[in-house]
């Protein structure tokens, strides 16, 4: 059978010229939402920069524009997506927190689905949003890794979520998360695996979205 090799070679060039220009101008939308703090054709964009997030990153590399810039968007685009139905959550919530705010000499001991224990002793900001998480009835989870968002998601049954992590990590959560419940993200201040810092007044802010909840 003869294979018209051209036309699919020009096929395929002009679907990769259709996609660069798609996806550009969803960062385009998502750039001007993010800056303006408007909700822009939200769903089009958050699904537009899930479907195209590699070529949406490597337009970003090309441009010599930081890539985390498409996780920004995701972020905050999904959260206004999700909000209204966050609001309206009643019942027990989650906060999920990574390891890396810990404090360096944390005792804390590891449960092997919740992950680890926060006793409140203060030294990291772990305990700040523990004691804001009770006021909320928001229960809070310090996870070494995703296999504990999937347990906790199973064994706990939580109805709404705030995730904290770095950029590239929460929208990828984020993304697995939405599949179970609302949830609503929260980035580091400062990554880097270690010793890491979080917005507690964000993240006080986000559980108080749950007015339905508060004790």
């Amino acid at each position: 059978m003869f294979i018209p090799y051209a036309l699919l070679g020009r096929f395929f060039v002009y679907l990769a010229i259709a996609v660069i220009i798609l996806t550009s101008i969803t960062l385009l939308l998502g750039l001007y939402s993010y800056k303006k703090n408007k909700s822009l054709f939200p769903n089009f964009i958050f699904f537009m920069l899930y479907f195209f997030y590699s070529p949406a990153k490597l337009i970003c590399r090309t441009l010599s524009i930081k890539e985390s810039l498409v996780d920004d968007i995701i972020i905050e685009v999904g959260n206004a997506v999700m909000l209204e139905k966050f609001k309206e959550v009643e019942g027990p919530c989650a906060v999920i927190l990574p390891q890396c705010l810990r404090h360096p000499n944390c005792k804390a001991r590891c449960d092997p689905i919740t992950g680890y224990e926060c006793k409140k002793c203060g030294h990291c900001d772990i305990g700040s949003i523990c004691k804001a998480a009770e006021r909320y009835n928001f229960n809070v989870f310090v996870v070494p890794g995703d296999s504990f968002v999937r347990k906790i998601i199973k064994s706990c049954r939580p109805h709404a979520c705030i995730g904290v992590a770095c950029h590239m990590e929460l929208t990828e959560s984020m993304q697995e998360v939405s599949k179970y419940m609302p949830v609503q993200g929260v980035c580091l201040l400062k990554d880097g695996c270690y010793n890491t810092k979080v917005d507690v007044d964000e993240v006080t802010r986000k559980m108080e979205m749950c007015s339905n909840n508060a004790l």
